[in-house]
């Protein structure tokens, strides 16, 4: 028999003016990770987020840039330094739970083909209910609009076991990502140009392109508080969501039906800014056009990046929904993923 030495896992957590979900958070990290190697990466904390990890955590391994270079380069340079089997990018305001890793890389090691996975995602304030950045596993709609099992919207559903399964879906939440290094640099990491929101999916349908699983395993779980860095309601983030969001479609979306998909998404993108603009919120109306402005102005990096692509057809991509989760949500009123009916659904490869 051929002895096969443990797999090496890197818990990664990105920090920048986190040193209150530091000292909340890493003890949970630290006491349910034993065995496994911790780094920290700082985005040029102006808090004193280096000092207290200097102080309270010297076992913990960190990495200093010498500024914010957001999320997704941030992760992009550091993992570059680090040499480990599996990358967990776990964010600041995650707390983790007894025994967390061992599902997801037993899964990860049972099958070369998953690049990415992660564990039910629950809220850290509402702790029966599933939480908004991931819950039962990411899935996508035809117009380039990310909805989970359990959260259509913001609409959460109460956690009774009903995604306690194993299942192949579209994205892997960013927020507790588990993704097989090699794979993570072969595609050349994170999207640089999006600094930071929707670069999970952007990963995942990369992963999808070139022949890989994306996969959630609800045998693990954690709570995340969310909205740590940018708030739902700062416009900054509804830039980021909808610039990436346009950005993301832009940049996947196969030849057929790309240029009618694509107008659909502007259409729905200036009904959501004429709703932000009714409801009283000017700033995050301005922003959504803003974010349409920054693609149209650097449409030649994102032709680039488009050419780059290989491009599945969309019915061999898993978790994705060949249809719109607006027009479900909001005309049809459906506000749970069960009601959606499964039938809509393209199917999951086994």
């Amino acid at each position: 028999m051929v002895y096969k030495p443990a797999p090496t896992i890197a818990i990664v957590l990105l920090n920048w003016n986190g040193q209150k979900f530091l000292a909340q958070f890493l003890p949970s990290v630290t006491a349910n990770s034993i065995g496994h190697l911790i780094y920290v990466v700082d985005n040029h904390s102006t808090d004193n987020s280096v000092a207290y990890l200097q102080e309270n955590y010297p076992q913990i391994k960190l990495i200093q840039h010498h500024q914010n270079l957001g999320f997704c380069e941030g992760y992009n340079q550091a993992l570059r330094q680090i040499r480990a089997d599996y990358y967990v990018l776990l964010n600041s305001d995650v707390e983790v739970t007894a025994g967390w890793l061992d599902p997801l890389i037993t899964l990860m090691e049972s099958d070369a083909t998953i690049a990415a996975c992660q564990p039910k995602l629950k809220s850290y304030q509402q702790r029966d209910y599933l939480e908004y950045a991931g819950a039962g596993g990411g899935l996508l709609d035809r117009f380039g609009y990310p909805f989970c099992r359990g959260r259509l919207f913001n609409s959460l559903e109460k956690d009774e076991g009903q995604y306690n399964d194993i299942l192949l879906v579209f994205w892997a939440t960013g927020a507790c990502m588990f993704v097989r290094a090699a794979t993570y640099h072969q595609m050349k990491g994170l999207e640089p140009a999006f600094f930071a929101h929707m670069e999970e999916i952007d990963l995942c349908w990369r992963f999808q392109n070139k022949g890989y699983k994306v996969m959630y395993c609800g045998q693990s779980e954690v709570y995340h508080v969310g909205g740590g860095t940018l708030p739902a309601s700062n416009p900054r983030k509804t830039f980021l969501n909808f610039r990436n969001g346009l950005a993301l479609l832009y940049k996947n979306f196969p030849a057929r039906g790309f240029y009618s998909t694509l107008f659909t998404r502007l259409v729905l993108d200036w009904i959501a800014a004429l709703k932000f603009l009714l409801s009283g919120h000017p700033a995050d109306s301005w922003a959504v056009l803003k974010a349409h402005r920054a693609v149209w102005q650097n449409r030649s990096y994102w032709r680039q990046k488009r050419a780059e692509q290989f491009g599945l057809d969309l019915p061999n991509l898993s978790g994705w929904f060949n249809g719109s989760i607006v027009w479900e949500y909001f005309i049809r009123r459906k506000k749970s993923y069960r009601e959606l009916k499964f039938k809509r659904f393209t199917s999951f490869r086994n």
